[in-house]
């Protein structure tokens, strides 16, 4: 099996992509690329078992609506989210709410923060994908699916905060991480990548999205229960890792 990992970033100069090939209780980290295009993306999907993507897949169902009533006139779909709690439902997902729950981290919201213009990106490239191959449900149960390394890390018992950044301290973290990810998973051959993985959050991002991926392609993470089922068709859902990093196996 070959799985994918991209930490999609607005631009293709901060965007990551990993593939990792497992075979008899082993992996192997076979393709690690910065600066990655759409076709990339595209063309490593073709490729790939199962692609984890670090980006929301879709927009809160309320979102919609709520701007097209301002755009319209319409003022219901606009006062219904009226005071802090009804604009908590067009900053949020309820697949976020349901990995602040899990996790106690919470994601950055897609329709109101930095994570806006990623997914605009993110929504060409699923277009894209369909043209060239095949509507991915948004839910993950096709061969695309949404990740979250930081929710990963911490499910497998890996720091998952503080090695963001261009500091010598995030430097000094990533650096740890990457080692503590090779001690945790002896049976991942990063095939002398490790310099570039300490050297960019990104890459190590994207990697840690492909591991994401193969959980999600063994089913073994959290998928959505009947109350999460329909929104998640809809609005993504990000897939949470159960189990420990040597399930993966």
């Amino acid at each position: 099996m070959r799985t994918v990992g991209v930490d999609l970033a607005a631009a293709t100069k901060k965007t990551a992509a990993a593939a990792v090939e497992w075979t008899d209780g082993r992996a192997r980290l076979v393709h690690l690329e910065l600066e990655v295009t759409d076709q990339d993306i595209v063309d490593l999907f073709a490729g790939a078992a199962m692609t984890g993507i670090d980006c929301p897949v879709g927009w809160p169902d309320a979102f919609l609506p709520f701007i097209t009533g301002h755009l319209t006139g319409d003022p219901q779909h606009v006062l219904d989210h009226d005071g802090i709690a009804g604009r908590r439902l067009l900053a949020y997902r309820e697949t976020d709410r349901f990995v602040t729950a899990q996790t106690k981290l919470i994601p950055l919201s897609v329709s109101a923060d930095r994570l806006a213009h990623p997914a605009m990106r993110c929504a060409v490239i699923q277009a894209k994908i369909a043209q060239d191959h095949q509507r991915q449900p948004r839910d993950g149960s096709g061969r695309l699916a949404e990740v979250y390394p930081a929710a990963s890390l911490k499910i497998w018992g890996l720091t998952a905060r503080g090695y963001k950044g261009r500091g010598v301290d995030e430097a000094g973290r990533l650096a740890a991480l990457v080692t503590a990810l090779e001690s945790l998973a002896p049976w991942l051959d990063l095939n002398g990548h490790q310099s570039k993985l300490r050297a960019s959050d990104d890459l190590f991002d994207a990697v840690v999205a492909a591991l994401a991926a193969r959980a999600v392609a063994l089913g073994i993470t959290l998928r959505p229960d009947e109350h999460h089922a329909g929104p998640a068709l809809t609005e993504g859902w990000i897939h949470l890792p159960t189990g420990t990093l040597d399930d993966l196996r």
